[in-house]
């Protein structure tokens, strides 16, 4: 998954952060260092809500010239690739578990941002509903 694009705008002494992809991050610095950090942590907060109302999130386009980007943990965007499949497939949790031969649970925390997952049990999941992940080095 690539980057998400960023939008900076300088803002009374600060510089604004938004996301054309994601409209609820927002955040802000006193410089591009600092707003780009608080920038990945607003992305993958807004995430949040998506997983919670159990809706797709929006893929990143792609970067204008020169256009600074945040880059998913690989957790992170792991999971909004088991999301985004389980709701295309219309797999509920309770049907992803039967599958991969696990509790309710244990699929609930595969897709839950603040639950910290072994990137294998998020391929298995991805596997078991006829997907891989693929992680690339670029």
């Amino acid at each position: 998954m690539r980057g998400y694009p960023v939008n900076l705008r300088k803002s009374e002494g600060f510089l604004v952060v938004s996301f054309p992809d994601v409209p609820e991050a927002h955040t802000q610095g006193v410089d591009r260092v600092e707003a780009l950090a608080m920038a990945k942590e607003a992305l993958e907060l807004s995430m949040e809500f998506y997983f919670d109302d159990q809706r797709p999130v929006p893929m990143p386009s792609k970067p204008k010239r020169g256009q600074a980007v945040v880059v998913l943990s690989p957790s992170v965007a792991a999971k909004v690739l088991l999301l985004h499949e389980m709701l295309r497939q219309k797999v509920r949790p309770i049907d992803l578990a039967r599958r991969l031969g696990t509790t309710k649970q244990e699929v609930n925390r595969l897709t839950n941002l603040r639950h910290p997952t072994k990137i294998d049990r998020i391929d298995a999941a991805l596997r078991a509903l006829g997907k891989r992940l693929y992680l690339d080095a670029a």
